[in-house]
């Protein structure tokens, strides 16, 4: 007995079951009552989908677990929802937690940001950041914008520490582009167009940093090479106030931008001189140049065709060789330029292969205390500004940045945030549920930039104004003052060590690391 009952399947089982009900249905619809209908006929409905899923061959869980096997893409596609709003505590979910989105959420509201009970983080656990603080506070009188463009540049831009990332319109919708840039005028900041040009919604009156990438587009010609004329054309616009020629990107270096045919609306299309409804995949590198010198001498063109506005480049740091390398051609060729964007590793995107975002390009800190040692190296530091780019949420990422040797940052995702983003991680899909990352008309109509414009204003300001909170606090008086010797990381149980030990140490000195207590 037992072993025939082993043999008996779960797909029999099931369709048996499907089977019976469906006939039950059946009959009482013939001989009690017709309104046994409205059970029959979901009955006919799910014994004929049983069938189906055993006729099927592509899903070997629907073959043995017919009907049923329909229950786990049910529950995958709402996992990410039940994820966040019933079992996500405020200190999980990637890549940004539930507290650093609140924090923005709150700032960009005006609504109560502090919390109560004190620090949920685990202070002993390696890996925990704090900054140290003195019991003389002062009181801030420094500038929170930075003068960006060297001797060679004609127009230098006086700029917010604080920036609108790279954020292209077609990854965003119009109305979250024409938001951030009416956030950014309201508030003195600018906005980086990202790769894929400048729409007429960048164009609502705040300052725009135009970042030109492998595609070029908004000023390429019918090959998709770079047009000179057309650059110039748009370049003198008076709100284009810096240049950003983009090498790579943090979130997927060595691969170009991606922009998913669904996103490809014939206004796009138009914009960046492409052709609608395909799939629009950058090039991996730039066809004006291939290698530093070539490279260099391009960032001089651009300056020259824009009248002299501040040009600069943007990269993840993957080979430091390389990275040599363009400051071995800045020195040959005396071009320099007037900026240097290093993006990070963990940086954002709206879509990539994982492999690239997971394990490819250098974490953001380290890459920028590389670079401000290696510009240190060949005496550029007073003439290149380092702009830092990926994850930049909160007063602390940004002192964290300007320790290192950044003099100011990009914030992209937290932008985001400000608009209303809710993290549903749907960005490459064009189903956006806030209208942000999306083309699809229905869902931008929910998003309101004569609203959200205020709430981006709203996050800059009250960021910043967190920042000098925490340099008072530290007794800084100035931007200058900031120190990464003052910053301090846990390494281990009873050990941690100052950025400065960490990032700017001599090679000799990085074996007894360890070692360095931040209590001495």
């Amino acid at each position: 007995m037992f072993p025939i009952i082993r043999r008996i399947s779960v797909q029999a089982v099931i369709v048996t079951f499907f089977a019976f009900f469906c006939l039950t249905a059946w009959l009482a619809v013939f001989f009690l009552n017709a309104c046994w209908l409205w059970a029959a006929i979901p009955a006919t409905g799910l014994l004929t989908l049983a069938f189906a899923d055993i006729r099927q061959h592509q899903h070997s869980i629907l073959r043995n677990y017919p009907v049923v096997g329909h229950l786990r893409s049910l529950f995958e596609a709402f996992r990410p929802e039940l994820r966040q709003y019933f079992w996500e505590s405020d200190l999980d979910g990637k890549p940004f937690s539930r507290r650093q989105r609140s924090l923005v959420y709150q700032r960009s509201k005006e609504s109560q940001e502090t919390v109560a009970f004190g620090t949920q983080l685990d202070v002993g656990a390696a890996g925990h950041e704090w900054i140290a603080h003195s019991i003389y506070p002062s009181l801030f009188k420094g500038d929170l914008h930075i003068m960006i463009g060297n001797k060679q540049c004609a127009q230098p831009y006086k700029s917010s520490i604080l920036n609108i990332g790279a954020l292209s319109f077609g990854a965003l919708s119009d109305a979250a582009i024409s938001a951030l840039n009416q956030g950014a005028k309201i508030g003195g900041f600018a906005q980086n167009t990202g790769e894929g040009g400048i729409s007429p919604y960048h164009l609502m009156g705040g300052d725009l940093i135009w970042q030109i990438g492998t595609g070029y587009f908004g000023c390429r010609d019918a090959f998709g090479r770079f047009d000179a004329d057309l650059f110039k054309s748009v370049a003198v616009n008076p709100l284009v106030k810096m240049i950003e020629l983009k090498l790579s990107q943090g979130a997927k270096p060595g691969l170009g931008g991606m922009l998913p045919a669904s996103k490809n609306t014939a206004e796009i299309a138009g914009i960046r001189n492409i052709t609608p409804g395909t799939d629009v995949i950058s090039p991996a590198g730039h066809t004006a140049f291939s290698n530093a010198k070539d490279m260099i001498r391009f960032v001089g063109k651009l300056r020259s065709l824009s009248d002299g506005k501040p040009v600069g480049i943007k990269l993840c740091i993957g080979s430091k060789r390389e990275f040599r390398e363009i400051c071995d051609a800045i020195y040959a060729g005396n071009i320099i330029p007037d900026f240097i964007t290093i993006d990070g590793a963990e940086g954002g995107t709206g879509a990539a292969p994982v492999e690239f975002s997971d394990h490819v390009g250098m974490p953001l800190y380290e890459a920028i205390a590389f670079a401000a040692r290696v510009l240190r190296e060949y005496h550029l530091e007073k003439s290149i500004r380092i702009i830092a780019s990926g994850k930049i949420t909160d007063g602390f990422d940004i002192i964290r940045a300007l320790a290192l040797g950044a003099s100011g940052c990009y914030s992209a995702r937290a932008m985001m945030f400000s608009l209303g983003c809710i993290q549903a991680l749907q960005c490459h899909s064009d189903k956006c549920p806030v209208g942000i990352a999306t083309q699809d008309r229905s869902r931008v109509h929910g998003l309101v930039a004569s609203d959200k414009r205020v709430r981006v204003a709203n996050y800059h300001r009250n960021t910043l104004k967190a920042t000098v909170k925490l340099l008072e606090a530290c007794g800084c008086e100035d931007l200058s003052e900031i120190d990464p010797a003052n910053i301090f990381r846990k390494l281990k149980e009873g050990r941690s060590a100052s950025y400065q030990a960490i990032y700017f140490a001599e090679s000799e000195d990085m074996q007894s690391l360890l070692e360095v207590s931040s209590f001495n």
